[in-house]
């Protein structure tokens, strides 16, 4: 592998996990803070891609699209706590896991009854539809580097928020004692709902993103919901800097792994052999740098104290 194709493949491989860190980090929160299993996350990043790409289809512009998306994505997700998830917080793990699974398939089976099966396409923003020089011989897709600049701006806000705000007091304050805090006189059901809308909010900001670059398609948000519980897995449940780091380890482990293992397995292996054994042992990597990590640190990164 080529130094310029390297570089590439650990820009990809940022921008990846940028994207991750945007669905963990909400899936985190919940898990973290309201103790609840919500397999339903993947299906907010798909609804924030459709939003994003009919609201931009709609109004002929990507811009508007996305920030249309925004707002509506946080009101699906406050809907559906309304609906459904809020009757689970008091009932076991299980309850939560099916209850969360029946939502994806209803969604998903939604999704194609209004938007067909055929997949979507969101157009790029025509200012960001070029690349920047990083090197003589490569040219990175501007959108790219936009992605991993926004992905990068709201990390920032998002750790101001929970680490220097009252509003994350009150949220460290709930995942620590849930049932002390409410004695103190806050409505802990209403921060849930908070929180709950906010993490939804932010996976449909990474669907919408991913879009321009991405299908948008049925079941899009399944795969990646895999990977978004190795991330809070791996850099603690509960916090946001642990999810970080990790979506930024998933996402280069993902992405790197995936085009150097086959020419790793080269060396020792014919090369119809080699391609085959290097995309099986590419996609249990990441589960190995998890099982790595946790035989160290069994509570992840940064396990939230409680």
């Amino acid at each position: 592998m080529t130094a310029t194709l390297l570089l590439v493949q650990v820009l990809n491989g940022l921008q990846f996990g940028i994207l991750l860190f945007l669905v963990a980090a909400g899936l985190t929160l919940v898990f973290g803070v309201m103790d609840f299993i919500n397999l339903a996350h993947g299906v907010q990043y798909m609804i924030g891609a459709y939003l994003g790409a009919t609201l931009a289809a709609l109004t002929g512009s990507f811009w508007f699209g996305l920030l249309l998306a925004l707002p509506a994505a946080l009101v699906f997700g406050l809907l559906l706590e309304v609906l459904v998830f809020r009757h689970f917080y008091e009932r076991d793990h299980l309850s939560q896991v099916l209850a969360t699974f029946g939502v994806i398939l209803v969604l998903n089976q939604g999704v194609k009854a209004v938007f067909g099966a055929a997949p979507m396409q969101m157009p790029l923003p025509e200012a960001l539809s070029g690349g920047v020089r990083i090197m003589e011989g490569l040219l990175y897709p501007s959108y790219r580097l936009a992605i991993l600049a926004a992905g990068l701006v709201t990390a920032g806000l998002l750790w101001f928020l929970v680490e220097r705000t009252k509003l994350g007091m009150l949220v460290r304050a709930g995942a620590s004692n849930a049932p002390m805090l409410s004695a103190l006189g806050v409505d802990v059901r209403r921060l849930f709902m908070m929180v709950f809308g906010f993490g939804a909010m932010l996976a449909g900001f990474a669907g919408a993103m991913a879009a321009p670059i991405l299908s948008v398609e049925p079941g899009m948000g399944d795969n990646l919901l895999i990977l978004a519980f190795v991330v809070i897995v791996i850099g603690g449940i509960g916090s946001i800097r642990g999810a970080f780091l990790a979506a930024l380890i998933v996402g280069l482990v993902e992405t790197i792994g995936r085009s150097m293992m086959p020419d790793l397995m080269r060396l020792f292996l014919d090369p119809s052999a080699a391609r085959q054994t290097g995309a099986a042992l590419a996609s249990m990597l990441i589960y190995i740098v998890m099982a790595a990590i946790l035989a160290f640190r069994p509570a992840g990164l940064f396990p939230v104290r409680t």
